[in-house]
C-alpha cells in the first residue's frame, strides 16, 4: 500500500478528494460528529500524500513539466480549499452548537472570510501572484460594491449582531416594533415572523436591530393581554378610569405583578380611547380573559351611567329597572312584573373590604350588584380560597332564599359600590307566580356548588382553563 502511494501520489491525492466528496454526500446529516471526523481524517491523509509527493502548500509545484505543474497547482489550490472547508466545519461544531437554523448566519459569514483567506493564500503561495496589487484592486472594488449594496450590507451585519446577541431564537414569539409573531427563519437579509393570523411578515435585519423587541418566550411564564375601548369625549375621564379600574378588580385571572393598569391611549374631539392591559399566567386562556375583560368593562361602564344603551326608547327606565334586565334569572318576567319588582329594590352602599354576606349566614334578601366588585371565597380548612369575582348584574344570597340554608361562601366587597336588596317575601311571591325564576335559581345554586367542590378537590388551585373566569356569570 505504501509502495503504491509512493509510486502514484498524485492519483492517490485525486482519489482522496473524490472520496471525501462522496462520503460527505452519502453520510446522513444526523451523524454530524462522524462527518466532521471523517472530513478531518481525509484532510490529514490528503496533506500527507501531497507532502510525500514533494509538494508544499507554501510553495509552487516543484515540477517543470507543464502537465505535472498544472496538476500540482490544482492539487495545491484544492489543499487550501479543503483546509478552509475543514476549518469551517470544525468551528461549526466546536464553537457554534445549534439546532435548526439558529446561528447559521454567523457561521456562513465566518466561512466566507475563511474561504476568502484561503483563496488569497493559494494565489500567493501556489500561483505566485502579486497579492498586494490584487488586495489593493479588490479593496477599491469592495468600496464600490459596498456603496452599491449599502442597504443589503446593513441587513447582513445587523443579522450578525442579532445572531450574536440573540434577543430571540427560532420558535420564539416576539413583538418587533409592534409586529407580533413566531420566529420561523433568520437569514442573511431578514427575520421571518408567522403571525397569529397565519401570514408571514418579513422584517429586514437592519430594522429589527434598531427596533424595540419584546420576546414573549423570555417572560416568567406570563403573557400580556390588553383591550382598547373608545368612549365619547363628553364623558369625564375620571369616571371612565374608575369604572375600568373596577373592571380590572373583577378579573381574578390577572396577575398582581406586573400590575394591571388603565391608560388614556389617544383622543380627539369626538372620542377618547382607553387601554386596559395586564398579565396572565401561561396556563390561562388569553382569548377567554380578553373576552371577560370586554364583558366586565361593558357592565361597569353601563353601571356608571357612561353607556346609556338605546336612547330612542319610548320609556325611560330607572337604574333599578335597567339592572333587572341584566339579571338572567329574571329574564322570564314581563315588563310590568319587572317594573313592580324594581319599585321594591332597596339600595345598599358597601365599601372596600366590607363583608356583604358572611359564611354560614342565612340571607333574608337577594342581593343584586349594581356597581363595584365582590369576591366569593370558600373555606378550605382554616383558610379561604377565592372561587370567583362578581360584577354588575350578578346576584348572591339565593341559598337562603330557596332553602333557608346558610351561605357556603363568604362574599367580600373588593371596591366600594352599590347593591340593591330584594326581600325574601317578595322573591318567594315571584317564585310562586313564575316557576322559571325558581328553576333559574336552582340551576345557579347547583352550578356554584359544583364549582366550589371542584375547587376544593384540586390543591393547589389547578383550575381548568377558564373554569372559574366565568364563575357566577350565569346569574
Amino acid at each position: 500500500m505504501l509502495a503504491l502511494i509512493h509510486q502514484h501520489p498524485l492519483l492517490i491525492a485525486v482519489g482522496l478528494l473524490f472520496a471525501d466528496l462522496a462520503c460527505w454526500r452519502l453520510l446522513p446529516a444526523e451523524g454530524k460528529i462522524w462527518r466532521v471526523l471523517l472530513r478531518l481524517g481525509f484532510f490529514l491523509a490528503y496533506s500527507l500524500v501531497i507532502i510525500d509527493a514533494g509538494m508544499s502548500p507554501l510553495q509552487p509545484p516543484p515540477w517543470t513539466e507543464p502537465a505535472l505543474n498544472m496538476i500540482g497547482s490544482v492539487l495545491g489550490i484544492a489543499w487550501w480549499l479543503l483546509c478552509a472547508r475543514t476549518l469551517t466545519v470544525v468551528l461549526g461544531v466546536l464553537l457554534m452548537p445549534r439546532s435548526g437554523h439558529a446561528g447559521r448566519l454567523l457561521q456562513d459569514v465566518l466561512g466566507a472570510v475563511i474561504f476568502l483567506a484561503a483563496l488569497v493564500a493559494a494565489a500567493a503561495y501556489i500561483m505566485q501572484l502579486p497579492v498586494k496589487g490584487l488586495l489593493a484592486t479588490s479593496g477599491v472594488v469592495a468600496i464600490v460594491v459596498g456603496l452599491a449594496l449599502q442597504s443589503t450590507l446593513s441587513d447582513v451585519f445587523s443579522g450578525i449582531v442579532l445572531n450574536t446577541t440573540k434577543p430571540y431564537r427560532l420558535d420564539d414569539w416576539v413583538s418587533i416594533d409592534g409586529t407580533e409573531g413566531k420566529v420561523i427563519e433568520i437569514d442573511w437579509r431578514a427575520t421571518h415572523l408567522r403571525t397569529s393570523q397565519g401570514g408571514t411578515v418579513v422584517i429586514p435585519n437592519s430594522v429589527a436591530a434598531k427596533a424595540k423587541i419584546l420576546n414573549l418566550n423570555r417572560t416568567i411564564d406570563i403573557h400580556q393581554v390588553s383591550i382598547s375601548l373608545s368612549v365619547p369625549a363628553q364623558v369625564r375621564p375620571r369616571r371612565v378610569l374608575d369604572a375600568l379600574n373596577r373592571t380590572l378588580q373583577g378579573v381574578s385571572a390577572l396577575l398582581p405583578a406586573p400590575k394591571a393598569k388603565v391608560t388614556v391611549k389617544a383622543s380627539d374631539l369626538h372620542t377618547v380611547e382607553y387601554e386596559i392591559s395586564g398579565y396572565v399566567s401561561a396556563k390561562s386562556n388569553k382569548t377567554e380573559v380578553r373576552n371577560l375583560i370586554f364583558d366586565l368593562a361593558h357592565r361597569h361602564l353601563q353601571a356608571a351611567g357612561i353607556l346609556r344603551g338605546n336612547e330612542a326608547q319610548d320609556v325611560a327606565h330607572s337604574r333599578q329597572r335597567a339592572l333587572l334586565d341584566d339579571v338572567k334569572i329574571f329574564r322570564s318576567l314581563s315588563a310590568e312584573e319587572k317594573d313592580l319588582l324594581a319599585e321594591q329594590m332597596q339600595p345598599l352602599a358597601v365599601s372596600a373590604g366590607q363583608v356583604v354576606l358572611e359564611l354560614g349566614e342565612v340571607s333574608e334578601q337577594l342581593l343584586v350588584i349594581d356597581t363595584g366588585v365582590v369576591s366569593a371565597a370558600v373555606p378550605d380548612g382554616e383558610r379561604f380560597i377565592e372561587a370567583g369575582r362578581m360584577g354588575p348584574g350578578e346576584i348572591m344570597g339565593e341559598q337562603g332564599i330557596i332553602h333557608d340554608t346558610p351561605s357556603q361562601a363568604r362574599f367580600t366587597a373588593l371596591s366600594s359600590g352599590m347593591l340593591y336588596r330584594l326581600d325574601k317575601p317578595l322573591i318567594q311571591t315571584c317564585l310562586e307566580q313564575r316557576s322559571e325564576v325558581g328553576s333559574a335559581l336552582h340551576k345557579l345554586q347547583s352550578f356554584r356548588q359544583q364549582n366550589s367542590a371542584a375547587l376544593l378537590v384540586q390543591k393547589p388551585v389547578a383550575i381548568k382553563k377558564g373554569g372559574f373566569l366565568r364563575w357566577l356569570q350565569r346569574s
